[in-house]
């Protein structure tokens, strides 16, 4: 090797040893005149995410405060920053800007309004410590972003089964006796309501219920028919025959007779079909030629086709 290889070799070794005396120097033997205020003011490149917006910038400022005087950038009273803004900045860091958003949250009858810089609306929930059910609703679903102008709406979904005891009413049987009057009824067996438990599955919605489903029966206690004994002896006095028409009046088992008083009773038999009906007489009339009773609207109608107007009948005035 040439004398002139080796003279530049040993200027490079030289020079290396030289840089590295002066760093060593400016960090370890005189802070004061190149160490951390100087190297503070020296450019530096970080990166800043503004709530999703990306950028990469030079900054000579020293504490992230700094770099938001320097930048513009102002944050809202329930902005977040990370890291705070007296933290020291230096080369690659990223400043992190949440910003909050004002949201609507409706739950529990109740709409609660806060400010939050949470990305999901499961997170805002967390955050009002509000907790959801196994079946509760959320909309929209708590994956998704919070919007300042959509309300959160938490629906509560509540499912019990229950079981209610509930009556079982009654049947009537009735029997007649010709011995006893007409107008006579007794109870010879009195009936007695029975008892069923039935096992539902209920949902509520915010408390309200909104359907319910019979899951199961059981009869705990047999109804017990009652039975009624109904007489048919009528005393029956003079039959006339001839027309019957009818009008609304009382809407009920009334008529109007020109031959039988006020109060009394009247057994009144359609001739072309055998029905029969018992009225009590409450009114004077009919005037008609060959008309005999003239029949309240709901009488006539037992009897035959309000569509008839005038039917033949058998009238006979009950004694007893």
């Amino acid at each position: 090797m040439g004398k002139f290889s080796k003279l530049k070799k040993a200027l490079l070794i030289t020079g290396f040893l030289f840089l590295i005396g002066l760093a060593y120097r400016a960090i370890f033997i005189t802070p004061g005149k190149i160490g951390a205020s100087a190297f503070d003011a020296m450019p530096k490149k970080i990166s800043v995410n503004d709530n999703g917006l990306f950028a990469i910038t030079i900054t000579s400022t020293d504490t992230v405060g700094g770099f938001l005087s320097e930048s513009g950038l102002r944050l809202g009273e329930y902005d977040e920053i990370i890291p705070s803004e007296d933290a020291l900045i230096y080369p690659g860091m990223q400043i992190t800007i949440n910003r909050a958003i004002e949201v609507s949250i409706e739950v529990d009858g109740k709409t609660l309004k806060n400010h939050s810089t949470a990305k999901t609306i499961g997170n805002i929930l967390a955050e009002n410590n509000i907790v959801l059910g196994r079946l509760d609703k959320v909309s929209p679903s708590i994956t998704f972003g919070p919007q300042s102008d959509e309300p959160i709406i938490v629906t509560r979904i509540d499912i019990e089964e229950k079981t209610i005891a509930e009556d079982i009413e009654f049947k009537t049987v009735t029997n007649t006796d010709s011995k006893l009057g007409w107008r006579e009824e007794k109870i010879t067996q009195k009936g007695e309501k029975g008892i069923k438990e039935i096992k539902y599955r209920i949902t509520y919605k915010n408390n309200q219920e909104i359907s319910r489903v019979v899951l199961e029966k059981n009869i705990t206690k047999d109804p017990v028919t009652q039975i009624t004994t109904q007489g048919t002896h009528m005393e029956l006095g003079k039959t006339a025959k001839g027309q019957a028409t009818w009008y609304a009046f009382k809407g009920g088992m009334f008529a109007a007779s020109t031959t039988i008083p006020k109060g009394a009773y009247a057994k009144v038999t359609n001739t072309a079909n055998g029905k029969s009906i018992v009225v009590q007489i409450n009114d004077y009339g009919p005037q008609g030629k060959g008309r005999i009773i003239d029949l309240d609207k709901v009488a006539f109608a037992k009897i035959a086709s309000l569509g008839a107007g005038v039917i033949g009948v058998k009238v006979e005035r009950i004694l007893n």
